[in-house]
């Protein structure tokens, strides 16, 4: 029974291992069966067991669980070492069991990592009070050329590298879960700029810091802003330092423990593409390590050798790895400038396998034995074998140092402005290189003496430096580890619109950070305002805005968020954005105050009377949209005139359009109008219930539209006892190409032909014409006399209005008996008598050179000037009869 209880006993410090939860389901469920079986002693031994596993469980913590975890992890990789590491564990947790035991607290722990173009070297350091403990190292080369100028080209190679350093790490020390990098100065660029801050009170560390950030933001910000980039957004800033500090205008070392009003710092700010820090950290979270800080490499090396009191100097480091060579360079008091040179000793590498035909990993080996004066031994890719001293082996590659010497010096004038160093110092596995710190100087023009490799042997901050980190090479990842014990800077994940973006960590971040981050102008995302309206109203300009846009919406997570809203790991962030505002939609009811209308009766029938409004000078609505640009008139429609106009009564009379004689004319048709019975004026004004009458006159007549009697036009004469009309001689009518009278009615468009002839009178002939009269054929042997009022007259008389025309017909009747002379003037007399006559009989009118006109009277003469007044009275007719009498040969036209 014993053993039996004694097997008890094992189950439940075996379930030690096991969950919590489980652990205590199994000691309870041990110390049950235990009951049911056992004697009171061994249910009592159970118990006991029972209790202490339960409270060794309590007082586990979970940095031990982890610990135990990763460890349990590492061991995976042989059944012996998992059989030590459950061994060791279970050694572990039965000391736990002394509850009354005080557990030692666990130190933290910092992982630097020195991700290379060449190996990956890896520090492990725990804080104690005096400084930084380093606690385990560990450095392994890249298999294959994975990165190439110092960034990853291949990160699964990479990450295997990272992951086997990690793992060594872990069996030393512990689980790790986060590491401080740095980034190469590949495609690096620099900004500098100021932050200002009000301060009270005494300056804390903290202001300083924030202070510090805050120019990191500004630096930020002015690349944004700048031309110098296509795209911000793919730059991280990846180190920083502070230039120098003013406190009210007075410039100090810091600013902690001083008193003042307003603070400034001027930083300069490094940025590198995103694409390197990017593929950095996708290499660490394949090993799941996190990024805890992340600096610059001549940042971190300048930190290690160049401590602050000694950058009043004009110095410079040049960290020379194997594919860049970073520079960085101290003057008054601080870092005034970072640079990168694309070269360093993989170019010397690469001029070896080059010269001796040898694999890049061989040509490598070969240039390290040869730097330490070793002869070697080699066999290139044709199988020929080589042993060669170490000058043989540099000799020929010398030109290819000093190119790399050029070139780092002419990078470090070009940051120096121009100026010679002081010194130069060279660290990294490159500055191993045979004879380049002595071409540098040469190149510089240094002293001897003035550019040296340095070894890191002593560093302030770190406790104890081991031989095996006491290299150039080690620089790098000792200043890692001391920019990683300074500061928490490290990258925050976040997503802007489902885009992810890392943020440095530096303070506490908002959507503000974030948002600069991204390259996105919030404003840039407000809905734009609606285009406005400009109107003219009565003469008066008056501009009608747009609706105004809609801000544009933040949420986090699916929360309302602000700009200065705090965001965290992972924190999703949303930009809706506004809506654009809308052009106003404006009627003349918007604009104007429409008056009311009124009732007017017009010719008897009840018409109501509105408010006149026009839009471009076209008759509107009220309810019209208006546009841009357009120009609105309105009248209140209270004068007579308007009134008229508003019912589309012409006030003025109605247009007739003609032409007279091919010119365009116009005659108006003038109504009568009455209000109330009584005439008015169009401005007289018209109230409710009055009454209008508009009464158009008759149709327009030739003799009205051209100011033309029929007096001018015609004569009255009486011939055979009938009254006839006939054509006066001195004015021709015609409309649409037709004969016309003063009282032909004239329609709007007419054609009208006006034509005077010069003869001042009409004549007997005419009057003879116009009447029809056909004289006897010469067969009828008569004679005819033509009698005027009674009174014998010729042909060329004049005959006038009233005048009683009369042809008398006699037989003829030759004389047979009288003097001669009484015959010849009887044939005179008949001859005179007897008118010329056409080829149809007609009498033809007689011309000037068969007569000689009488000579005027008084009253002939001031007919003709009442005719030329006439003439004059009415528009373009006298001009017209010129062009007629030069152009046209009327028959009524005196040749």
């Amino acid at each position: 029974m014993a053993k039996s209880v004694t097997k008890k006993e094992k189950e439940a410090v075996d379930s030690e291992l096991k969950p919590r939860t489980t652990r205590r389901t199994s000691a309870r469920k041990a110390a049950s069966v235990a009951e049911s079986t056992a004697p009171a002693e061994a249910v009592e031994a159970v118990r006991a067991v029972s209790v202490e596993a339960v409270k060794a469980e309590e007082v586990n913590t979970p940095a031990e669980t982890a610990d135990v975890t990763e460890a349990a992890d590492v061991a995976e990789e042989t059944p012996k070492a998992k059989r030590a590491t459950k061994t060791r564990a279970t050694k572990k947790r039965g000391a736990k069991k002394k509850a009354a035991e005080p557990r030692k607290e666990r130190k933290e722990r910092i992982f630097a990592l020195d991700i290379g173009t060449r190996s990956v070297i890896g520090i492990v350091a725990e804080r104690e009070a005096s400084g930084l403990k380093i606690v385990a190292t560990e450095r392994q080369e890249h298999k294959t050329r994975a990165m190439l100028d110092g960034q990853i080209h291949d990160v699964p190679q990479v990450a295997a590298i990272i992951d086997n350093v990690k793992k060594a790490l872990v069996k030393r020390t512990g689980p790790l879960k986060s590491a401080a990098v740095a980034a190469a100065g590949r495609a690096l660029y620099t900004m500098t700029a100021d932050a200002d801050m009000e301060v009270n009170g005494i300056i804390t560390a903290e202001q300083e810091r924030a202070l510090d950030f805050a120019g990191v933001q500004a630096a930020q910000a002015k690349l944004a802003a700048s031309k110098t980039i296509d795209d911000p957004t793919k730059y991280y800033c990846v180190g920083y330092s502070t230039i120098k500090y003013d406190l009210d205008g007075i410039q100090l070392k810091t600013l902690v423990g001083q008193r003042g009003r307003i603070a400034n710092a001027t930083v300069i700010a490094t940025f590198l593409p995103r694409q390197v820090i990017d593929s950095m950290h996708s290499a660490l979270q394949a090993t799941k390590l996190d990024m805890r800080a992340l600096t610059l490499e001549p940042i971190a090396a300048i930190n290690v050798l160049i401590p602050p009191t000694m950058r009043h100097l004009n110095l410079v480091l040049v960290d020379i790895g194997a594919g860049t060579s970073d520079v960085a360079i101290t003057k008054n008091g601080s870092v005034i400038a970072y640079g990168m040179v694309p070269q360093a000793g993989d170019e010397i590498t690469e001029a070896i396998s080059q010269r001796f035909l040898l694999d890049f990993n061989v040509a490598e080996k070969l240039k390290r034995e040869a730097a330490n004066g070793k002869d070697v031994h080699f066999t290139d890719i044709l199988g020929a074998e080589y042993d060669l001293t170490a000058k043989d082996v540099l000799e020929p590659v010398l030109p290819n140092i000093k190119s790399l010497a050029e070139a780092i010096s002419k990078q470090i004038m070009e940051l120096n402005g121009s100026d010679q160093p002081q010194a130069v110092i060279l660290v990294g596995g490159g500055a191993l290189t045979p004879h380049l710190a002595d071409y540098v100087g040469e190149v510089l023009g240094l002293t001897p003496g003035r550019v040296a490799v340095r070894h890191p042997e002593k560093i302030d901050g770190i406790l104890e430096i081991p031989d095996e980190l006491k290299l150039p090479d080690a620089v790098t990842p000792l200043g890692i580890l001391k920019v990683a014990a300074l500061t928490s800077l490290h990258f925050l994940r976040i997503f802007v619109n489902n885009d992810e973006y890392s943020l440095f960590n530096f303070r506490e971040l908002t959507v503000s950070d974030a948002l600069l981050n991204a390259g996105i102008q919030l404003k840039k995302m407000n809905g734009r305002p609606g285009l406005g309206v400009m109107l003219t109203i009565n003469g008066e300009n008056k501009f009608i805005p747009g609706t105004m846009g809609t801000m544009a919406q933040l949420n986090i997570d699916g929360r309302p968020a602000t700009l200065d809203t705090v965001v965290k790991e992972d924190s999703r962030i949303e930009i809706i954005p506004g809506e654009d505002g809308t052009q106003p939609e404006v009627t003349i009811n918007d604009v104007l105050e429409i008056p009311p209308s009124y009732t007017v009766y017009i010719n008897g029938e009840e018409r109501s009377i509105d408010a006149q409004f026009t839009i471009n000078g076209q008759a509107a609505e009220p309810g019209q949209l208006l546009k841009d640009g357009d120009i609105i008139t309105s009248k209140d429609t209270r004068l007579l005139g308007e009134v008229l106009n508003s019912l589309n009564l012409p006030p003025m009379g109605r247009k007739i359009k003609y032409t007279l004689n091919g010119k365009e004319a116009q005659f108006t048709v003038t109504p009568t109008i009455l209000l109330n019975d009584n005439p008015a004026t169009l401005s007289t004004e018209v109230h409710e219930k009055d009454y209008i009458e508009y009464i158009e006159s008759e149709e327009p007549k030739l003799g009205n539209v051209l100011n033309v009697s029929e007096l001018d036009a015609t004569l009255v004469i009486y011939y055979e006892g009938q009254e006839h009309k006939i054509p006066s001689a001195t004015v021709s009518l015609e409309v649409n190409g037709h004969p016309a009278s003063t009282g032909t009615i004239i329609d709007d468009g007419a054609e009208v032909r006006y034509m005077k002839s010069l003869r001042a009178t009409t004549t007997i002939s005419d009057a003879l014409l116009a009447v029809g009269f056909q004289p006897p054929a010469a067969s009828s042997r008569k004679s005819f006399t033509i009698m005027v009022n009674k009174q014998p007259v010729n042909f060329t008389d004049p005959i006038k209005n009233g005048d009683t025309l009369e042809v008398i017909l006699t037989d003829y009747q030759p004389h047979q008996s009288g003097s001669s002379n009484d015959t010849a003037a009887s044939a005179a007399s008949s001859e005179t008598a007897k008118p010329q006559l056409d080829a149809s009989g007609m009498p033809v009118s007689p011309t000037e050179s068969s007569f000689s006109a009488p000579p005027m009277t008084e009253a002939a003469k001031r007919d003709r000037e009442r005719l030329a007044d006439k003439i004059n009275s009415i528009p373009g007719l006298s001009a017209a009869l010129n062009s007629s009498r030069n152009n046209t040969k009327s028959p009524f036209l005196d040749d």
